[in-house]
């Protein structure tokens, strides 16, 4: 037996299989199965209030899940989809609650990454599949990350290597009035714009990562000036790219590497305030927070 065959029998016998998207790793369950959606929150430690985005293997399963499939979702999901876009749209009573933590809208997103696409057809269902750590700490952009953080909680881990895009997808609301950007990534507001129009640039409980302190490795995380007392690291120009997209994929393999070092502190310099570095800036803002 395959390791994908093994992933989608268990998978379909409502079990957990860990995945690698092009973003970061995913922690899957069958999306039409809400005692098999109840596993990942149980393992992640993850409340039911933060839902979860569902993934696809195309616009067709998308239109499947969606009760409305606005203009909008259609032309985004043509230029972006397989890519770490999320498209929050309506959904059809087919989708248990559990997954949208109550709403009546759902993420729909198609992964970028060859290995992802083959489980969804292979399984052919929507899988359901937050990031593979515990609830608010740092994202797993290799399997090894995943075992790490998950152990035993998981039924299996696919691994296909490290993650490409490394921080968590766009967010974007097609639900109510104007569009609107609930979780910035590496899919940009201009770039989004430059095919629907206008968007607005917010937060809702539509979309996952809202909590203030999120992506955080256990170290003290400090933006800014390195702190006088203790040992640390400081993350700068001379050891990080200058650009958004290289940036983020090396973000967190970094920060998991110096989480295992003993450092008492991480430093971060200030990255540029510009749109395509829009996701970065969420994820170091959020891993930094103080929510004592």
């Amino acid at each position: 037996m395959t390791s994908l065959t093994k992933a989608v029998e268990l998978l379909r016998a409502g079990r957990l299989v860990a995945f690698p998207t092009e973003t970061v790793y995913g922690l899957g369950a069958n999306a039409l199965d809400a005692a098999a959606v109840l596993r990942i929150f149980e393992a992640k430690g993850r409340p039911l209030s933060s839902p979860l985005i569902v993934h696809v293997d195309g616009i067709a399963m998308a239109r499947e899940l969606a009760s409305e499939w606005p203009a909008a979702a259609e032309a985004l999901a043509q230029r972006f989809w397989p890519g770490p876009l999320t498209i929050v749209v309506p959904k059809k009573p087919i989708v248990p609650d559990v997954v949208t933590a109550g709403l009546p809208s759902v993420g729909l997103r198609m992964p970028a990454h060859p290995l992802a696409l083959e489980l969804l057809r292979a399984a052919g269902i929507p899988l359901a599949a937050p990031s593979a750590n515990r609830f608010t700490q740092l994202s797993p952009t290799t399997a090894g990350h995943v075992r790490a953080g998950l152990g035993d909680a998981v039924d299996m881990v696919l691994d296909g290597g490290a993650c490409s895009v490394g921080i968590e997808s766009t967010v974007i609301s097609l639900v109510g009035g104007r569009p609107k950007i609930l979780r910035a990534g590496m899919i940009s507001q201009p770039e989004i714009e430059a095919v629907i129009g206008p968007v607005e640039v917010g937060s809702g409980a539509e979309s996952p990562g809202q909590h203030p302190r999120h992506y955080s490795p256990r170290t003290r995380i400090v933006l800014g000036d390195s702190p006088p007392e203790g040992r640390g690291f400081r993350l700068d120009n001379s050891n990080m790219p200058g650009d958004a997209a290289a940036y983020a994929a090396k973000l967190y393999r970094v920060l998991h590497e110096l989480d295992t070092a003993g450092y008492d502190w991480i430093a971060i310099a200030p990255v540029p305030d510009s749109p395509a570095w829009a996701g970065v800036r969420d994820r170091l803002r959020r891993a930094a927070a103080d929510v004592s």
